[in-house]
């Protein structure tokens, strides 16, 4: 007796392996695997790749590197507007390489030079009293590790003074105030 899926069924995971969850492209190469890393280290679930997270952060990148070049500024809050932000979202910028005579070059980074970057934050990350330490950022490693956060998406945007700038959103969003991101 040969076993057929039903039609909805079918249909169901077609859509999401074609467009919304797979492995991240080439561009970005272990990024999904070093944020699971670092979620592992804090016993919580994997996250998949979003390709719909992707596009939306190389949304607010490209709106970033055309309008305000690279500047690190977070998608606003507030509701409405073409760039309302309902995602978790971390942010990395780079500046040029500059060499004499004037010269710029891009810098090169591994996808997961950005996420370790993000994951040395845990130094500065005091558990007990759920807050960073006085002058130091850890909001970056306590998105990764949110306990609620399912899903991944990045993107990065080259500027004209070819500085760069990298965005990486999750959902759902993590780092509410007053709960403990694991």
């Amino acid at each position: 007796m040969k076993r057929t899926l039903p039609l909805f069924v079918l249909a169901a995971l077609l859509l999401l392996n074609t467009s919304s969850f797979a492995s991240e492209p080439a561009q970005f190469s272990g990024i999904l695997s070093s944020h699971n890393q670092v979620r592992a280290q804090y016993n919580q679930q994997p996250l998949s790749w979003s390709n719909e997270l992707s596009k939306y952060a190389q949304q607010w990148v490209d709106h970033l590197a055309q309008t305000q070049n690279c500047e690190m500024i977070h998608r606003p809050n507030q509701n409405g507007g073409q760039f309302q932000q309902i995602h978790g979202e971390n942010l990395f910028w780079a500046s040029p390489e500059e060499f004499s005579g004037g010269v710029k070059k891009i810098q090169r980074f591994h996808p997961t030079e950005i996420v370790k970057a993000w994951a040395e934050e845990a130094n500065f990350y005091d558990y007990q009293n759920n807050r960073c330490q006085p002058g130091q950022d850890c909001g970056h490693f306590t998105q990764m590790v949110w306990h609620e956060s399912q899903q991944v998406g990045c993107a990065k945007a080259i500027c004209p003074d070819k500085s760069q700038i990298w965005a990486c959103n999750y959902h759902p969003r993590g780092n509410y105030i007053g709960e403990w991101p694991y």
